[in-house]
């Protein structure tokens, strides 16, 4: 699977999730400490709406300030979908994935961005599914893309500042990778 198919399905598996959003269901809490399930969507649509001014040049500052910002006004779930849409066609543009981005965390190449986005909506989307007692099974594919980009930090995951308390220990190096996937980033199903 290419890496703009990675993507499509990690677009997919998010927004698949989020229509069986219920109207009682925006309020409740997710696994991201402090975040309701409108604020976990608002960062998903803040997330890809970032990743598209990046690839077209926008500066850190204004990365951060996307990404920071609150939940927007109206449909959250027709907003994920304009959002999706605009990363997709960003990430899709002749030398998008080597392109240098001023991303947060300092310059990245679009590659890299794009691995940033799969992880991102791959693990909200099982947050998204715990919060509203969804189905919260994880494409396959996806989660063996966002551990081969993430396993690597594990020695340090937990003082990246992003991932929780990181790695438990307490998960078998044989368990399911779904299950270790989780872990690794400071979930605890």
């Amino acid at each position: 699977m290419t890496s703009l198919e990675l993507l499509d399905t990690a677009h997919r598996q998010f927004a698949t999730v989020l229509d069986g959003v219920g109207p009682g269901d925006w309020d409740k809490p997710t696994p991201c400490e402090n975040w309701s399930v409108a604020r976990l969507v608002a960062h998903l649509i803040g997330g890809e709406q970032m990743a598209a001014r990046l690839l077209s040049g926008c500066s850190r500052d204004d990365a951060m300030a996307m990404i920071s910002a609150g939940v927007p006004e109206g449909d959250l779930v027709d907003g994920f979908a304009r959002a999706a849409a605009a990363s997709r066609a960003a990430f899709d543009a002749p030398g998008a994935m080597e392109m240098v981005v001023h991303h947060p965390i300092g310059d990245v190449a679009g590659s890299q961005l794009l691995d940033f986005r799969v992880g991102d909506l791959s693990l909200h989307s099982w947050d998204l599914a715990r919060a509203i007692g969804a189905d919260e099974a994880l494409d396959p594919t996806l989660v063996s893309a966002a551990w081969d980009s993430l396993s690597p930090l594990s020695e340090v995951i937990s003082s990246i500042g992003i991932f929780g308390e990181g790695p438990s220990g307490a998960v078998a190096e044989d368990a399911e990778l779904q299950l270790r996937l989780l872990d690794l980033t400071g979930r605890r199903p």
